[in-house]
């Protein structure tokens, strides 16, 4: 593992994706900065990093669409299948390099909180707070970037998925007061995820026969639900939309509150999508 991890972020500081993304993140955090804390005399740094929670949308997918799918592209996976290490050990050497290349910029961000304490009052516990929330968001928007480019050789298709599956978790919360809170929205929500699980199935096991099947039981089992239970699910489509979104337990630390739960929920997310990755590779690796 820890080869894999030298070997990965040896790899970023010798080529300009290291130093774009630490100056694209810092270039935002310091516009954002500029906006609030200079301009508007605000002293509250918590809403700076509440307005660069949307550099995430460019970013993330960018670092992570060559993880793995260049990898695939070049065929140089298939060395990493006959290294003497565990599947689990190159996704966590190859999850570490980008937490330590997105540490490199945060630490740098780390120290604007001090300087503005200097020339006016600033809470530094909300800001620190904000600032660990911070990077457990983009923690947890890794780990989703890496499970995307496990599933493709196409760095272009990884980076555009990537890109729209974290713009509309960013827009979720805003989407949902737009979606219907009757039974029928709730459950067609819940077919909608019933086909996700079947074709993440499919991709992970190979077997298009098991992601239908699970897919089609899952969705036998939401409509009975509907015909015998409808107001149980009502309203779920809009709650579904709003718990799921990385970026508005976020906001709670923006709002002085530390929340623990959302501390867990990242460390969740985080989990299981890097399990996800690892079970994506070992298909390929037994294939």
């Amino acid at each position: 593992m820890s080869a894999i991890f030298k070997h990965e972020l040896r790899s970023y500081f010798h080529t300009l994706t290291a130093w774009l993304f630490a100056a694209f993140l810092l270039c935002f955090v310091g516009i954002g900065a500029m906006m609030y804390n200079i301009q508007a005399a605000v002293s509250n740094f918590e809403y700076v990093l509440s307005f660069g929670c949307l550099v995430f949308v460019v970013i993330v997918p960018i670092l992570t669409m060559r993880v793995l799918a260049e990898e695939r592209r070049q065929r140089t996976d298939q060395l990493l299948y006959s290294l003497p290490v565990s599947t689990v050990e190159v996704v966590l050497g190859k999850y570490a390099s980008l937490i330590v290349l997105y540490l490199v910029p945060l630490a740098i961000i780390a120290v604007y909180p001090l300087v503005f304490a200097r020339f006016g009052e600033v809470y530094l516990p909300t800001s620190y707070g904000s600032i660990f929330a911070f990077f457990l968001l983009g923690a947890a928007l890794l780990a989703v970037g890496m499970f995307i480019s496990s599933l493709t050789e196409n760095q272009g298709l990884a980076a555009g998925v990537g890109i729209a599956a974290v713009l509309f978790n960013y827009y979720s919360v805003s989407l949902s007061e737009y979606v219907s809170t009757s039974a029928m929205g709730g459950v067609i929500a819940l077919i909608a995820l019933c086909c996700v699980l079947g074709l993440i199935l499919k991709l992970l096991t190979g077997s298009g026969s098991l992601g239908y099947w699970v897919g089609l039981a899952l969705s036998t089992a939401c409509v009975a639900l509907y015909i015998l239970a409808p107001e149980s699910i009502e309203g779920l489509l809009p709650g579904i939309m709003s718990t799921l979104s990385l970026f508005e337990r976020f906001y709670v630390f923006v709002n002085g509150v530390f929340d623990l739960e959302a501390v867990v929920f990242y460390l969740s997310v985080i989990g299981f999508f890097l399990f996800l990755t690892v079970q994506s590779l070992e298909k390929r690796r037994y294939n």
